[in-house]
């Protein structure tokens, strides 16, 4: 990996920290809407993102966590698992609306994982969870889609992070 892209990805995990970290109380539990799940998003401009994406959910979740353990395995293998599969569909799709749409379903079909997660750490039932944490899930990734949209307009995320 190149400097350039190591910083980007260093700056992109430190505001999905930041942010998780400002809104820590919204951001864990059965009852989630961790806005920095925004960034998740920017698989779709690149997969070179994936790093700064998943490096931002570890350190949130070793140093906001209360279920640190559970966290660094559920948590963590949520956000690689999803943004994976979902780089690899998006591979040939050039429509952005699409692509957004297709990381935004798998995001949230794979809360189940977190689901798994709350039913194991606190024993919460698992369709509860599912259920509250995927539309946690679901609303942020809707509502973060033009978002994302908007500020690659000003930005270029995908010219940031290349060579």
């Amino acid at each position: 990996m190149k400097t350039k892209s190591l910083v980007i990805n260093a700056v992109v995990a430190a505001l999905y920290v930041a942010i998780t970290g400002i809104l820590a109380p919204i951001s864990f539990g059965a009852l989630q809407f961790r806005v920095a799940e925004i960034f998740n998003h920017l698989i779709v401009f690149n997969r070179k993102y994936l790093f700064g994406i998943v490096s931002g959910v570890f350190i949130s979740n070793l140093f906001f966590s209360t279920i640190i353990g559970y966290d660094l395995i559920f948590g963590v293998g949520h956000s690689l698992l999803s943004l994976l599969i979902a780089s690899g569909l998006m591979k040939k799709i050039s429509n952005i609306w699409v692509k957004f749409m297709i990381n935004s379903l798998i995001f949230t079909a794979l809360s189940s994982l977190i689901a798994l997660e709350l039913y194991l750490a606190f024993s919460y039932p698992f369709w509860f969870g599912y259920l509250t944490v995927g539309i946690g899930e679901l609303g942020i990734m809707v509502v973060g889609a033009p978002i994302m949209q908007y500020l690659d307009k000003k930005i270029h995320f995908s010219e940031r992070i290349e060579a």
